[in-house]
């Protein structure tokens, strides 16, 4: 009986990091006037990306937005050359610095136990970061090897930064499904994916909701298992 009531919680939490609770990346506009020439409402942390690739210089302009998880917290947007997963990203994370202006910096996540201030695999000629309405927005152009066609993309959000680190992230479900593969040449699709489930596009409400409840599915058998 506990582990159905768990799983009745587990659940409740994916539908309400569904779409149908996150921001509308068709609406959104940017005091910056930049425009892209695609945008998906990414399936958790009620989060958004708009990019454009430009094959001639092989660069990835993005724009990345979510509510921090506190208005003194953080927002990342990673790349993964080798795997979907934490470990391995090449991270962009945006934070108010120690004057309360906003800034973006990188990090390559070589483990979960490490984030450390460096630089990353990728050149980032240019990058900012907004805070407006509760919602954090990074700004960002990345330079890819020419045959990168398709990313892993990871994305975060946490609720704490001490001496310009940001703290650890929830390790809720939404957190834990925020990564997926995005398809950069053709015809230009997000695709999120779940521990132990294939990839599965996000471009309607239902798909990104069966994805969570399946990944749920996942972690209820776990613990049946364990119990």
């Amino acid at each position: 009986m506990a582990v159905f009531f768990l799983f009745l919680a587990l659940t409740s939490l994916v539908l309400q990091s569904s779409p149908a609770h996150s921001l509308n990346c068709s609406s959104e506009k940017f005091t910056n006037k930049k425009v892209y020439s695609n945008c998906t409402d990414l399936p958790t942390l009620k989060s958004t990306l708009h990019w454009t690739y430009s094959r001639e210089n092989s660069s990835l302009s993005i724009a990345f937005t979510a509510p921090p998880a506190t208005p003194n917290g953080w927002i990342a947007w990673a790349i993964n050359p080798t795997q979907t997963a934490m470990a391995g990203c090449q991270t962009l994370i945006a934070f108010k610095d120690s004057n309360g202006s906003m800034a973006v910096k990188t990090y390559n996540i070589s483990s979960y136990s490490s984030i450390v201030e460096g630089k990353i695999a990728f050149e980032v000629p240019e990058s900012s970061a907004e805070f407006s309405g509760g919602v954090m927005m990074i700004f960002a152009t990345v330079k890819l090897p020419e045959t990168m066609t398709e990313v892993n993309h990871v994305w975060q959000v946490g609720g704490s930064v001490t001496d310009g680190r940001p703290g650890k992230h929830e390790f809720l479900p939404a957190n834990l499904m925020a990564m997926g593969k995005l398809q950069l040449v053709g015809e230009a699709k997000s695709n999120v994916t779940t521990a132990g489930s294939p990839a599965v596009a996000p471009s309607t409400n239902s798909a990104s909701r069966n994805a969570g409840i399946f990944g749920v599915v996942t972690v209820i058998g776990c613990l049946l298992g364990f119990f």
